[in-house]
């Protein structure tokens, strides 16, 4: 609740934060990047999550790890050169992808070894001063990743 607006869902809720703070992009080309990689964290999410808490948990692990270098390869691809997803500006978006890495990193160390930009991207955010001093407080829980009923990252 932010005075008359009530929202509810955790992408609208981050989009009206985004926007309060301009952090959606500012020309078509940033926009249309935010727009396309807030859609692929939520596929590549989603799809973690199917095998996170499938009962099905180890048969599905190998196949999920087997297709995670192409995975890495597209995100790499799209941030190519530029400090942050959308281009030269941080966005909300950036936030996304971070998460979403993290969690692949967690799930499979070594998932970004293979793409130094990936790597430097994440130590950007984690560089980030609010960040920085959040990840360094008592408030900062890394774990659990999801809730109780998942046979991975629920400890």
């Amino acid at each position: 609740i932010d005075g008359a607006h009530k929202i509810t869902q955790s992408n609208a809720i981050l989009r009206y934060i985004a926007r309060k703070h301009n952090l959606c992009g500012e020309t078509e080309e940033e926009k249309i990047r935010v727009d396309i990689l807030e859609n692929q964290a939520m596929d590549t999410s989603n799809e973690l999550a199917r095998v996170c808490y499938s009962p099905d948990f180890e048969k599905l692990k190998p196949g999920y790890l087997e297709g995670l270098p192409d995975k890495m390869k597209l995100y790499s691809q799209f941030l190519g050169t530029r400090p942050w997803f959308a281009g030269e500006k941080l966005t909300y978006v950036d936030f996304l992808a971070y998460d979403i890495l993290d969690l692949h990193r967690i799930f499979e160390p070594n998932s970004l070894e293979a793409f130094p930009n990936l790597k430097e991207f994440m130590a950007r955010v984690e560089g980030l001063k609010k960040i920085s001093a959040y990840m360094k407080s008592s408030r900062f829980l890394p774990h659990p990743i999801y809730s109780k009923l998942a046979v991975w990252g629920s400890k």
